[in-house]
């Protein structure tokens, strides 16, 4: 049977269609030079739509159901041919069936990065990949802008210029977004739904219905990606300056746990803790913290620290000395 469910005649009684694959949008019944029966039997299944064209003009649109075509049921086609013997002869007509199912899981994606200037990080690239779904609303509209007389017009015939429309759309929301992107790419579904109601009014231009849009991913080139991790890790350290001697005390552990590092040569901890003091004023300054830098500290204070230390064994005599000998400078 093909294609099509009919019996090849010269005058044709019976018309349906069967799809025979997915992804076809609108299909031509095969005519040939047959004529159609007054009183022939016209079959539309559910998720379908018939068309009668005559002559190149568009005259009738048949929903789900069956048919017994008449002057009563072709009322445009009847007044297009004005046939003075009431529709009782054989007539000609291209007729075009249309799928009304849902065009499930097609892809789209940014060929190219978009390129917006966001709010926290500044001029960055992005892309966004996803899935959108759609389907024939109006077959009328659907025939005159983009299917036409074709015999099959698939899904594959349209991903071009639905692709282009969304990309412009994409390109055009992104670019002018107000939103950052860390909180764009955690509430991808509200994305999703602003994207939608956005592209909708371009999709029904063509007769079509935009039923989901989805946006499955957002990234960014790897260098910026690596600078929000960062940021990210600062953030979570909390003050810069406690983080930034953390990071000197867990170097200079590390370094005393290492049998071949300085600490293992002998130079000992007293050599450990002036590092960690270095590190960290030099830590303190370059990120503005607050609190007294070693020249501002009390030196009868300090003294006493020392002394615990030497105590403790932690400084030498000839260390502890040098040390006091300095501090009481400044008290004089």
């Amino acid at each position: 049977m093909g294609l099509f469910g009919l019996l090849k005649k010269q005058v044709i009684a019976v018309i349906d269609w069967t799809e025979s694959e997915n992804g076809i949008l609108a299909a031509r019944f095969p005519m040939q030079d047959n004529l159609i029966q007054n009183g022939a039997q016209l079959t539309v299944r559910e998720t379908q739509a018939a068309l009668f064209v005559n002559e190149g003009e568009i005259a009738d649109v048949f929903g789900p159901g069956r048919y017994e075509l008449s002057t009563k049921n072709l009322p445009v086609l009847t007044a297009l041919n004005s046939w003075k013997m009431g529709f009782d002869s054989p007539f000609k007509s291209d007729v075009y069936f249309f799928s009304l199912r849902e065009q499930l899981d097609q892809k789209w994606g940014t060929q190219q990065p978009i390129t917006f200037r966001d709010k926290e990080l500044g001029p960055i690239r992005m892309r966004a990949y996803g899935a959108f779904s759609y389907k024939v609303s109006d077959p009328k509209a659907f025939f005159k802008k983009v299917s036409g007389t074709r015999d099959v017009f698939t899904t594959q015939d349209m991903d071009g210029q639905l692709r282009a429309n969304i990309m412009t759309w994409i390109a055009s929301a992104l670019g002018g977004a107000e939103t950052p992107f860390l909180e764009m790419a955690a509430s991808q579904t509200k994305l999703s739904e602003t994207l939608k109601a956005s592209l909708a009014p371009s999709f029904a231009e063509y007769g079509l219905l935009l039923t989901s849009f989805l946006v499955q991913s957002l990234s960014l080139p790897d260098s910026v990606q690596e600078h929000i991790d960062k940021m990210s890790s600062m953030r979570m350290a909390g003050d810069l300056h406690q983080y930034a001697q953390f990071e000197a005390a867990d170097s200079i552990g590390t370094a005393a746990a290492n049998p071949g590092g300085a600490a293992g040569a002998g130079i000992g901890m007293g050599a450990g803790l002036a590092m960690g003091q270095t590190i960290g004023q030099s830590m303190t300054s370059a990120f503005g913290g607050g609190g007294a830098s070693a020249e501002q500290e009390d030196p009868l204070k300090k003294l006493g620290q020392l002394h615990e230390l030497l105590t403790k064994g932690v400084l030498t005599q000839a260390e502890f000395d040098a040390k006091k000998i300095e501090l009481l400078k400044r008290i004089t």
